[in-house]
């Protein structure tokens, strides 16, 4: 209304003097006062007391600054004149920069596992709150079926808080902790500080005045009468009935998902295989006496040990190669033939088994498969083996014999159609040319699926492998 008026006088050419007139008396009766403010960002809305519309202030906010407010009005006159009725309003702000603002706070989550692992079990924290990490440095451990994973900080700083708890199964994205970059409002705890026990509470006067009482003595004669009453005899055990240890000798540990896997492994391959094993042995002399004569210049030549395994595997792969059904696996109603030879090597590690493959190993030699055997076992002990090194695989070798095994039955690793069980060498007497002459002795085994592989075949593969131990030559010969 009264803007209304304003218009009305300067239309009709009214004096400046005028019109400041009007607004001074109008602006008496408006409080200069602030009914409600609303921070939104960078900008405040303002609703004055005595006027009917919302008026728009842009501000910076500076830490004890005032504020200089400007009004979105239609006309000038009115822009001027409440602009001099804002200066007498000083409203002080201060402002607080937030984490989030300023991007301080990081989270740690679960990375990307691997394309057939879709969780895992958070299995231990390697640093505490409090902890100082710099970048890529691993903070947690998560378990899945196949290789321990390491979770690595995303940024320098400080570890404010540790969002998940160990042995809680975690997805890829989830989240496990807060890093803070400039390290500003964590805790810093020592790991050895322990906060202290409360004190118990002194007992007040009037109790200690209770306690110094006297007691009123207590007659023992009719206890003492009692106690002279014999025992009854324990009760005595049937025969039948066990004996069982006292609870305080066991131990309750959680299997671990590694663990987990390889028995739900085993147990379907004993479920879904028709399998059989056949063994035969072979007369280690030859191949011992060929690592013995040349390890010296094969370890100056090619910087790794000669060992038996390398010409197991040779020996194995001219073995697929003679007989393609013991590379073949069933898929359904139908038969995969496999034109290349990758080779599973089982190792034995504190965590579990782990089946590291040597790929392409038809194209390698002696001193390559020595190195690639090396390589993935140092891996595959101290936990740094990946899930590609152990994807896939068409054969598998066990060596047992390093453990001392003389004999055994492996179990087919799926999907796979045959396994190769290797034994610890003994020296034992053999016919040699009509003598008895001492030998040293393997007793090797191969375990396969007989619904795909029959005997004809599995006895001339082992054979093949026995053949070429004992005269490595067939290998340069390829008889």
């Amino acid at each position: 209304m009264m803007l209304g008026v304003i218009r009305r006088r300067v239309a009709n050419g009214g004096s400046s003097a005028s019109v400041r007139t009007i607004l001074r008396k109008s602006m008496q009766t408006v409080e200069p006062s602030v009914s409600a403010c609303r921070v939104s960002g960078r900008e405040i809305l303002f609703r004055p007391r005595g006027l009917g519309h919302v008026r728009k202030f842009s501000h910076v906010i500076l830490p004890g600054c005032s504020i200089n407010l400007k009004v979105i009005a239609g006309c000038r006159p009115m822009r001027d004149s409440i602009s001099n009725t804002q200066r007498a309003i000083n409203v002080r702000i201060w402002s607080r920069l937030f984490s989030s603002e300023s991007g301080d706070l990081v989270d740690a989550v679960v990375p990307f596992m691997g394309e057939s692992i879709t969780d895992g079990t958070l299995a231990k924290f390697l640093k505490n709150p409090g902890d100082t990490v710099v970048v890529d440095e691993p903070i947690a451990q998560i378990e899945t079926d196949k290789v321990t994973i390491d979770v690595a900080s995303p940024e320098s700083g400080v570890i404010k808080e540790l969002v998940a708890k160990e042995g809680d199964t975690v997805e890829p994205g989830f989240k496990l902790a807060i890093i803070s970059k400039s390290g500003e409002g964590v805790a810093h705890v020592a790991p050895s500080e322990k906060i202290p026990e409360k004190a118990a509470p002194k007992p007040s006067p009037a109790e200690k005045i209770k306690e110094e009482k006297p007691k009123p003595k207590v007659e023992t004669a009719p206890v003492l009468e009692k106690s002279k009453a014999p025992s009854p005899p324990p009760p005595k055990r049937t025969a039948t009935e066990p004996q069982l240890p006292p609870k305080d000798r066991e131990r309750r540990v959680p299997m671990t998902r590694l663990r987990k896997r390889v028995a739900t492994r085993l147990k379907d391959s004993q479920n879904t295989f028709a399998m059989l094993t056949t063994f035969n042995e072979v007369d280690m002399t030859n191949l011992m006496k060929l690592r013995s004569d040349y390890k010296d210049a094969f370890v100056e030549k090619h910087g790794v040990k000669l060992g038996l395994m390398s010409g197991f595997v040779k020996a194995a792969v001219s073995g697929l190669q003679n007989q393609p059904i013991i590379n073949a696996v069933i898929d359904g109603d139908d038969i995969i033939y496999r034109d290349y030879v990758d080779i599973s090597i089982a190792v034995g590690t504190p965590k579990g088994l782990v089946v590291p493959v040597i790929r392409n190993a038809d194209k390698m030699n002696f001193a390559d498969i020595e190195k690639e055997i090396n390589t993935l076992a140092k891996k595959a002990n101290d936990g740094s083996i990946s899930i590609d090194e152990m994807a896939g695989g068409s054969f598998t070798i066990s060596n047992g014999g390093v453990y001392g095994s003389l004999l055994s039955t492996p179990i087919i690793n799926p999907p796979q159609s045959a396994i190769l069980g290797m034994h610890s060498i003994v020296s034992r007497p053999m016919v040699v040319g009509g003598n008895v002459v001492p030998r040293p002795m393997m007793y090797i085994a191969l375990t396969y699926d007989h619904r795909l592989i029959d005997g004809r075949e599995a006895v001339f593969f082992l054979r093949r492998i026995k053949d070429v131990v004992e005269d490595p030559r067939r290998l340069l010969l390829d008889i």
